[in-house]
């Protein structure tokens, strides 16, 4: 995801500072970046540090550090959280001896249930990221990609429980790109049920059902179509638009039409978007 997030800039064009602007303003002294109430979060830290890294300025790798020391191992940590943290420590650690690499992985494997998965195609999806960011092969992948097959909606997309009518956008990227990553064969079809959720004016919508399509589902559609080579001409021109009509010149992008909240989260997504277009744009 990173690289492609990487091409933003040349979309952003003197934007690009406006953005690195409010992603330094969301730093809080302590080395964390602002959760929506201000906080400081491992979870929107890693999209602070991912963010930063996509518009090719420079981390606050020793400020990050320090804040991700108080975490130790991760023992007090939910799933996602721990997941967070191995993710942060890939992005600011230049010596993988400051990573408590062995207590994690203990922890990650851990949250693994008797199908092979852990719990949903989201927590697998972020299981797989954990063990790439500590350098370490997933054990015994094949039960994970069992685990996903028994998601498959009646629909032909996917959802993080069993048996379930319709697919989830974010849900069935996620699992595009674990059988990619796991070296499974991609149903084709998966590349038709996302394209039939982007919606008429712009962005992918994340249910059939949705009020208004969002930037999570559109990154996450778009990066998974891209992992299955699907042609985005046909999209180009309103997810431009889209992704545009959610940008803010405080250097932010909402979430969706509904949203009035900056955060970044979203605005990483934003720039995901956007790098995967500048790679789709027209010759």
């Amino acid at each position: 995801m990173l690289q492609v997030a990487r091409l933003a800039p040349k979309q952003l064009g003197e934007s690009r500072d406006l953005v690195a602007a409010f992603l330094h303003g969301r730093l809080n002294p302590d080395g964390g970046f602002q959760d929506r109430a201000g906080k400081s979060d491992l979870y929107y830290t890693v999209f602070g540090l991912e963010a930063l890294t996509a518009i090719h300025e420079p981390l606050p790798s020793t400020a990050v550090s320090a804040f991700l020391r108080q975490f130790h191992d991760g023992d007090d940590l939910d799933f996602v959280h721990l997941c967070c943290l191995a993710r942060c420590w890939a992005n600011v650690s230049r010596d993988s001896s400051d990573i408590p690499i062995s207590q994690i992985l203990l922890r990650l494997e851990s949250h693994r249930i008797p199908d092979g998965g852990f719990g949903s195609a989201y927590r697998s999806f972020l299981a797989l990221g954990a063990y790439q960011d500590l350098r370490t092969p997933m054990p015994e992948p094949d039960r994970l990609l069992r685990s996903l097959q028994g998601l498959r909606a009646r629909d032909g997309g996917y959802a993080n429980t069993p048996g379930e009518p319709h697919g989830i956008t974010t849900v069935t990227a996620a699992a595009a790109i674990l059988f990619k990553a796991l070296g499974s064969t991609i149903d084709p079809h998966l590349s038709v049920w996302l394209l039939d959720r982007c919606h008429s004016s712009g962005g992918f919508l994340a249910t059939p059902s949705a009020p208004v399509p969002d930037l999570l589902s559109t990154a996450t559609g778009l990066h998974a179509l891209a992992a299955m080579h699907a042609p985005l001409n046909g999209v180009y021109e309103t997810c431009l638009d889209f992704v545009d009509s959610l940008w803010t010149n405080r250097g932010g992008f909402y979430g969706s039409w509904l949203d009035d909240t900056l955060d970044c989260e979203y605005t990483y997504y934003g720039l995901l978007t956007l790098g995967h277009l500048t790679v789709a744009a027209p010759v």
